[in-house]
């Protein structure tokens, strides 16, 4: 009896393994990393279209799609759920009215409008004019439109409000749109369960690969027209009624006309065209690399920048300090007295060498930032290269980043606090000093996010930051973060103190001067680092600025690590440079000769926008550019200037401990 029951206990245990692995295996094979979860739909389904912002690439102010005189959907507008990223990016998606369903193809009415008061004619005319585009969403794709342009076809997103014929003051509103679905028929393998016996014994089998009664879409394109309509016909029509299709007239005076007391009838047709594209690859079309060469290029050019630099260090330690330590080390004790004396270069300073800095403070907050900064651009960069951030999950780069800056507090803390118990030889004051970390750089992001705020609220933009979520976004400084770098700081005081290996004397030497001013060296070193970043930059900034997508994650972390190596380089190079001409105040030159990088990357900011965004237009715009610019400067400089300086403090204690001084 008892073995009966054992038996029949272990099978039932075997039947539970098998099933979960086959579970597993199918959870294996039907999992995809960049983009979210499929949605399958059978003919007839309904399928909704949701809007987001207008935006502009010459206003780079975003406004909200009911903003303008369109229709609305008959169950009321109802906003979609927003993460912490797509609210900071000004994101509003909101239901529409335009339906579908699968594939049936239909050209259907929407509504015509009341006369068009003043304020609607202005409005739309500005709109217009400003080229601000319609951003339309289909299962979780942005609508893509061709235009041909010097007989180049040119891929957007969106479609435009409306268009203005050159020599003409009258302007035409987009009332009438062809889209084009792509679908791809779903073929899955469906799993069966079958044959149980009476002790329990399950029998699994996969059935035959049976063709599931299902489209996925893989496309979504739109092709915009304006259509002069007689609104006395089009108003006894409900919405969704049929309504013959239409071509896109060529022709001005069978437009819409944006003027005063104009009635606009919006209609809209879709065709459903089966793809071969599969669900996976869906997104190619929008992350199309393109520069591929010169991303190739710009590497080449920071690996050349890296061997003559590799070159440099390389003579510093093996000709040049390995010589010198060697021959000290042969003497004897009375020799070596004797050659103290007539000892010249980074020799002469072994005992200023570790004298504490002006703005010891500073320098350690700086430092706890930096170290912040530079974990979460790493993480960020390597995450989204494996393919984690997906432009499907919108704002999910943005919202990672700010996770990893709050939780990435304990390492600032850290850094900042053990440095200063280095420098000052104990801990007290960190707390004062974490505090600091804590707020240094939030402090003047949210100094210069509540300014430009402040020109968003004043436009009525979608990119203002609501009041609720700066409530939010301080609960979050002084909840998490706070607390974090805090707990960091603890632990920095309780991690061992790095010890000098030569004593400090009393008085500090005279340093000889000099020609020029040293910090003339230590700004135009800043030049290599971005010799290294300005390529990447370009599309960075077209990305950010002229509503591209870039997905290009795996050069960008190339393009990082060379850059940390290059900072590193820089900063030893400099660093070595000022020792021996006898300057023991290495510890902000240290800091800025790869900080200084944050200079060049404003200035080609400024250079940006007055070469390559010469139809960005207004002074709100050209503000929240340079001011965006201005907190990515910042950043850039805590990051790369925390690189060179702890490169250069572990290259200045390896090369003094190496001298056997009383």
């Amino acid at each position: 009896m008892c073995i009966s029951c054992y038996k029949l206990i272990r099978m039932r245990k075997m039947y539970g393994v098998v099933v979960l692995l086959v579970f597993v295996a199918q959870l294996c094979d039907g999992f995809y990393l960049p983009g979210s979860y499929m949605h399958t739909y059978s003919n007839g389904d309904s399928i909704l279209a949701k809007v987001n912002s207008l935006t502009s690439i010459e206003t780079e102010l975003p406004f909200s799609f009911y903003s303008l005189p369109y229709c609305k959907p008959l169950e009321g507008i109802k906003k979609s759920a927003e993460n912490l990223g797509e609210l900071l990016m000004g994101d509003q998606i909101d239901n529409s009215a335009y339906r579908f369903r699968m594939n049936t193809n239909e050209s259907l009415y929407l509504c015509t409008t009341s006369p068009l008061n003043e304020h609607e004619v202005k409005l739309l005319k500005q709109r217009t004019r400003e080229l601000y585009q319609v951003n339309m969403i289909l299962d979780n794709l942005p609508a893509l439109r061709f235009a041909k342009q010097n007989g180049v076809t040119i891929q957007w997103t969106g479609y435009p409000v409306g268009y203005s014929p050159p020599n003409s003051n009258d302007d035409y509103i987009i009332n009438h749109l062809k889209f084009k679905v792509l679908v791809h028929q779903y073929e899955g393998n469906v799993m069966e369960v079958i044959g149980t016996g009476e002790e329990g014994m399950g029998v699994i089998s996969e059935a035959d690969k049976k063709k599931a009664l299902g489209y996925e879409i893989v496309g979504f394109e739109v092709v915009p027209c304006s259509v002069k309509y007689d609104p006395e016909k089009m108003t006894k029509l409900h919405m969704y009624d049929p309504v013959p299709s239409v071509n896109c007239p060529l022709e001005l005076d069978k437009a819409q006309i944006i003027k005063e007391h104009e009635r606009i009838t919006f209609t809209y047709e879709v065709e459903f065209v089966r793809s071969e594209t599969r669900w996976p690859s869906r997104w190619d079309a929008y992350l199309k690399m393109e520069g591929a060469r010169v991303h190739w290029f710009s590497i080449l050019n920071s690996l050349m920048v890296i061997v003559f630099l590799a070159g440099i260090v390389f003579v510093i330690f093996l000709r040049t300090v390995r010589r010198d330590l060697t021959k000290y080390e042969e003497l004897d004790k009375e020799a070596q007295a004797q050659m103290n004396e007539e000892l010249s270069g980074w020799k002469l300073v072994v005992g200023d060498v570790f004298r504490e800095p002006q703005l010891s403070k500073l320098l350690c907050i700086m430092v706890g930032d930096g170290v912040r900064i530079t974990g979460m651009a790493v993480v960020t960069i390597v995450f989204a290269a494996l393919g984690f951030m997906s432009p499907a999950s919108r704002g999910m780069l943005l919202t990672g980043m700010i996770i990893l800056y709050l939780f990435l507090g304990i390492a600032a803390g850290y850094a900042g606090v053990r440095l200063w118990r280095t420098v000052k030889g104990t801990s007290e004051g960190w707390r004062s000093l974490s505090w600091s970390i804590a707020c240094f750089f939030p402090g003047i992001a949210f100094v210069i996010l509540t300014v430009l705020n402040f020109l968003l609220w004043s436009s009525n933009s979608t990119g203002a930051i609501p009041i609720s979520l700066y409530f939010e976004l301080l609960a979050l400084w002084f909840c998490i973060s706070v607390p974090l770098t805090l707990f960091g700081g603890f632990l920095g005081t309780r991690a061992e103190a790095i010890q000098f290996p030569v004593r400090t004397n009393q008085i500090p030497r005279e340093i000889p001067e000099r020609k020029y001013p040293s910090w003339l060296l230590v700004l135009g070193a800043g030049t290599l680092p971005f010799g290294t970043l300005f390529i990447e930059l370009f599309f960075i900034f077209s990305s950010i600025w002229l509503g591209r997508f870039y997905y290009v994650f795996g050069f960008l972390l190339i393009v990082l690590l060379l850059l940390v190596v290059v900072c590193a380089e820089v900063s030893v190079v400099l660093t070595y440079m000022h020792l021996c001409v006898e300057d023991w105040r290495w510890w902000w030159k240290a800091f800025f000769a790869s900080g200084s990088v944050a200079l060049y990357v404003f200035a080609y900011s400024i250079n940006y926008l007055v070469f390559d965004l010469q139809s960005l237009s207004g002074p709100v715009s050209a503000m929240l550019y340079i001011g965006y610019s201005l907190l990515m400067a910042i950043a850039i400089m805590l990051s790369t200037g925390t690189i060179g300086f702890l490169t250069s403090f572990y290259f200045v204690h390896y090369l003094f401990s190496s001298v056997k001084i009383d």
